[in-house]
């Protein structure tokens, strides 16, 4: 990508489209094209038109979604289905039909099977059912990276897809039903630390392991896929490392200075009990995550206390 090539990111506002923005600014790039929800609903099919055939970008990085953790995925399956499904197939066909140069999609590591073999590798999609509290997501997931793999087979065009692991850090949803689980437990770390309570409640039974990649490595890869990678076939990139949640909840408790117990909910889900990524292809190519564990905590934490002011509804 040049300097000045017209860039769009789609879903800006969001905790990877906001990353993504940072290190395109950061490198230089001061063509980009943003558009908030009000300007742009991404599933109006015609407003997508309009929009690429009236500003033609030359390249997309697709990152808008609606997204959430166990419980919003639970209570709004149709929802997530419908309006990912949409946004994704109203942005690939039109980037398609504008003749965008290069398209990134940007998936889940939840489209792999519950039961997946462990690490998970990129051949092991559509092996095996799907994990229940997620599969809504994880079916427009599917369907969005084989669109660009179909697409760039029959029509030649570049367009590709990278799956991250779970992705947490500054920007993230920090409210009860949109969180995610590292957002989640520093808000519940955090409120209990300020109403001086003496434990926190946590679903699940703290076993089921999780691998997190800060999300600006994940921006980190998407521009080196970018710049290096023009395959259909979707690459997997994660930070290689995982984690109990029971062992996230601690390292938390200790980024936020809590002190009271962790009480685990084992009525409630699980989720996927492991999803730990195989990342040996991107690897090869040369990239690898920077960003450790505790301090991509301590940036997030520090993140929400600085924003804490404009999201102070959220903790009521």
């Amino acid at each position: 990508m040049d300097k000045s090539s017209k860039i769009y990111v789609a879903g800006h506002r969001g905790l990877v489209g906001a990353a993504i923005v940072r290190r395109l600014e950061a490198e230089g790039f001061s063509n980009l094209l943003l558009r908030t929800h009000a300007e742009l609903n991404l599933t109006d099919q015609m407003a997508v038109r309009t929009f690429f055939e009236t500003e033609k970008p030359n390249y997309v990085f697709l990152s808008a979604a609606r997204v959430g953790g166990i419980l919003a995925n639970k209570t709004y399956p149709a929802e997530f289905l419908y309006q990912n499904l949409m946004i994704e197939t109203n942005i690939i066909h039109n980037a398609y039909l504008s003749g965008v140069k290069k398209l990134m999609f940007l998936g889940s590591s939840c489209i792999y099977p519950r039961l997946c073999p462990q690490p998970m590798k990129e051949e092991h999609l559509l092996t095996g059912p799907l994990e229940p509290t997620n599969e809504a997501y994880a079916l427009a997931k599917i369907a969005g990276l084989r669109m660009c793999e179909y697409y760039h087979n029959q029509y030649n065009v570049n367009f590709i897809s990278i799956m991250p692991p779970n992705v947490y850090g500054p920007g993230d949803h920090f409210e009860p039903l949109n969180s995610h689980v590292i957002s989640a437990l520093l808000l519940k770390a955090h409120q209990a630390k300020q109403n001086g309570q003496d434990h926190i409640e946590i679903w699940g039974t703290g076993n089921a392991r999780r691998e997190m990649l800060f999300v600006d490595d994940l921006a980190d890869a998407c521009l080196f896929l970018m710049d290096n990678y023009n395959q259909p076939e979707f690459i997997n990139a994660g930070c290689g490392i995982d984690y109990t949640i029971r062992e996230f909840a601690e390292m938390i408790r200790e980024t936020v200075g809590f002190s009271g117990e962790l009480r685990f909910d084992k009525s409630k889900p699980d989720g996927m009990p492991k999803k730990l990524l195989d990342s040996s292809r991107i690897q090869s190519l040369g990239w690898k995550a920077k960003t450790g564990m505790r301090e991509g905590l301590q940036k997030t934490y520090q993140w929400y206390l600085n924003n804490r002011a404009e999201r102070i509804k959220n903790e009521r």
